[in-house]
């Protein structure tokens, strides 16, 4: 399988705008020159404002200076969304299995609800693209805050199970990281995508670090209810930022004719997948994804029931995985992307899963998990994130929020399963099953990328 980006028509340094902008500006000086055959006096000076309203398109350009370095205001307000939607994401997180278990509820009923959190999102994840495509990577990010602090402000007042299940349905459209996806990729070059991701991880990844421990000490403090009343105030920042900052059109081809019944175009999301290299991209990420998705959704719970973990102790250790995630995502995706190719990154990682899957089903110690979650975070971001930035690489540029949603949408499969799947591995055979399965799913995700480069060459 030999991956290679379609050729974009990027616009070159100094080209703010399209050819119909090019147009209108060659019409105004031709009028201009008319009038000044009858008209002598000095023309007026014209300034130039800092975001024009007539071209919202020129503001994904606009660049600040910072520290000698210029950075575009629509990527810095993107980054920052994403920490800040990682924060308030991970502050209910670890607030929600102390929740569960305040009213009573058991592991398996925990996994219940997880999984009904993945299944509303699988739900969503493709037409959320397919939004992102047609309106725009700002209304869909808007659209995702909204989401997130709806969800948020109903876990706040959940005093029952009922509440607890209701929390989870508006979180249907809660796709910011895809929305980030979507920006990053409307205004970075192919070539660098996969580094630009790497560095939108590492903005998730700082939100990782923080969510957790500021959740577990407003657990400790407060209380679980006040923990997602402070992320849903976090998500309501986000939408004021999102409408502020970031521009209506990010895109550098002409959007499709907005219409609501286009977003139900199931056609044209099965047109979007049928490339090979689509195909095997999503195939390697569902069998690789299946082993930690089931790890993931039983990780607080095996904090609390395994290492017998405080609500505090377990945010110190979600911070800790943030950390290795973020070194990852901020050093070595782009250390990676300028010595290998994409294919040979994917193979890399999935090598290193095995290995480190074999050594977590012999953990028995807090610090053995430390030490084996080092080389399991660098194995499983490196392959998120090539996947995605490759993902877009298959399909034209108007189509990128749509595949980004595919994407997602395996991602929330893997969710919406993982949960029952890991209650009862967790209860029946204990903490090394999740070992096990990961080390089946990486040998068979190293034989299908095999397989696939033997036919390729």
């Amino acid at each position: 399988m030999k991956l290679r980006p379609l050729p974009l028509d990027l616009p070159k340094e100094g080209d703010n705008g399209s050819d119909d902008d090019n147009s209108v500006t060659q019409e105004n000086a031709a009028t201009s020159d008319e009038n000044s055959e009858g008209d002598k006096s000095p023309p007026a000076k014209v300034t130039e404002p800092l975001l024009s309203p007539k071209d919202d398109f020129s503001v994904s350009f606009r660049t600040v200076r910072i520290g000698g370095r210029s950075f575009k205001v629509t990527s810095i307000i993107t980054h920052l969304n994403i920490c800040l939607y990682a924060t308030c994401f991970w502050i209910q997180i670890g607030a929600l299995p102390y929740l569960t278990k305040k009213l009573g509820l058991d592991p398996v009923f925990f996994g219940y609800l997880q999984t009904t959190f993945a299944v509303v999102q699988l739900c969503g994840g493709p037409l959320f693209g397919r939004f992102g495509d047609i309106y725009g990577a700002r209304a869909a990010m808007v659209l995702a805050f909204v989401s997130a602090s709806l969800s948020y402000s109903i876990l706040g007042f959940a005093d029952s199970t009922f509440l607890l299940f209701l929390s989870r349905f508006p979180s249907v459209f809660m796709h910011a990281m895809q929305a980030g996806q979507m920006v990053i990729t409307d205004t970075t070059e192919s070539r660098s995508r996969a580094e630009a991701m790497g560095f939108l991880g590492l903005s998730y990844g700082i939100g990782m670090v923080v969510g957790p421990f500021v959740g577990g000490l407003i657990t400790k403090g407060f209380d679980e209810q006040h923990a997602a009343f402070v992320a849903c105030a976090g998500s309501f920042a986000s939408i004021a930022l999102s409408l502020y900052f970031i521009p209506s059109v990010t895109k550098k081809t002409k959007a499709e004719t907005k219409s609501t019944s286009q977003i139900f175009n199931l056609s044209r999301l099965l047109a979007v997948v049928k490339h090979p290299d689509a195909i095997s991209l999503l195939i390697v990420k569902f069998i690789s994804g299946i082993p930690i998705g089931v790890f993931q959704s039983m990780f607080a719970v095996i904090a609390m029931d395994t290492f017998k973990l405080a609500p505090d102790e377990n945010g110190f250790l979600m911070s800790y995985v943030g950390v290795l995630t973020m070194i990852t995502q901020g050093i070595g995706i782009g250390f990676l992307a300028k010595r290998t190719t994409e294919f040979g990154s994917i193979k890399l990682g999935a090598f290193i899963l095995i290995w480190t899957y074999i050594l977590l089903s012999f953990v028995s110690t807090v610090w053995q998990l430390c030490v084996v979650l080092i080389p399991l975070c660098m194995g499983l971001t490196l392959m998120n994130v090539v996947i995605s930035s490759a993902l877009t690489n298959t399909v034209p540029e108007s189509d990128t929020g749509t595949i980004l949603g595919v994407n997602m949408a395996v991602n929330s499969l893997i969710r919406s399963m993982s949960p029952t799947i890991g209650g009862i591995m967790f209860n029946h055979i204990g903490f090394a099953s999740f070992g096990y399965l990961g080390t089946v799913g990486s040998v068979l995700t190293t034989l299908f990328l095999l397989s696939r480069n033997r036919k390729a060459t």
